[in-house]
């Protein structure tokens, strides 16, 4: 898909783009997990990694697609001017990817999430998202004020039992083609397995790359491909837990919790 007129990209490294060039998998082949609309396009959504806020909202087709997964900045496609747009070619502001594109559950939408190199709207605002639908039409967003109060987040102490209530309904799923979690299980133990072994990869590239936010990312994917392992061979949390506590010093001394060498 190579074409004069495109101007070439660069080929960089880092957290983003781990295992795509040179990896076994190519960018080219990710296109094909995705439901293009009209004109072959994705919308994609720009989402600051540290603050959250949703930045802008683009397009892609396949080569923006494979330029951005090759060259850790997120490209678009103009559909005004009809030709691929590097954000920040011109104006410096870069959106640079610090974690893997996330898909939606339709496989339509792409989710970015990435550190801005400069406000992302073209009038200088932060964000293109600075104007709320008013009464009268639209109006800007009022200035902060006061850090309101926040709703109560989840409940993380149960984080884990939850997780292993919903991969146990996965595992007992009488149509696997309903979830990732209930194909994982029929494709039975070796697959899951060798997911658990990329996802440890993927965790050793993360913390060598020294980027936290994709490091808690990849830790996630670990923790829950281990908790699928877990329930596919019959072992608990508790199982788990109880090993632990067996190797936790009882009064301050020396603890065995860290492994020896075998």
């Amino acid at each position: 898909m190579k074409s004069a007129k495109r101007p070439p990209v660069p080929r960089l490294t880092g957290p983003a783009t781990e295992g795509l060039n040179g990896g076994n998998e190519d960018a080219r082949d990710l296109w094909r997990h995705l439901t293009p609309g009209p004109g072959g396009l994705v919308p994609a959504i720009i989402q600051d990694h540290r603050s959250g806020q949703v930045l802008m909202l683009g397009y892609q087709d396949r080569q923006a697609f494979e330029n951005s997964l090759t060259s850790g900045d997120v490209w678009f496609y103009s559909r005004s001017r009809r030709e691929l747009w590097h954000k920040g070619a011109t104006s410096g502001h870069y959106l640079r990817m610090r974690a893997r594109p996330r898909l939606d559950c339709d496989g339509d939408a792409l989710l970015y999430l990435v550190e801005p190199a400069g406000p992302a709207c073209h009038t200088g605002e932060g964000s293109c998202f600075f104007r709320v639908m008013g009464p009268d039409g639209p109006e800007p967003v009022a200035a902060p004020g006061p850090e309101p109060t926040r709703e109560p987040g989840p409940d993380l102490d149960r984080v884990p039992t939850r997780l292993a209530e919903i991969i146990a309904q996965r595992h007992a799923a009488t149509s696997p083609e309903e979830s990732y979690t209930a194909r994982l299980f029929a494709a039975g133990l070796d697959k899951i397995l060798k997911k658990l072994g990329e996802e440890a990869t993927e965790v050793v590239l993360a913390a060598k790359n020294g980027d936290r936010a994709n490091l808690v990312w990849e830790l996630a994917d670990l923790y829950y491909h281990a908790a699928v392992v877990m329930e596919q061979v019959g072992v608990t949390r508790e199982d788990v837990l109880r090993e632990l506590a067996r190797r936790l010093p009882a009064g301050g001394g020396s603890t065995k919790a860290i492994p020896k060498s075998r």
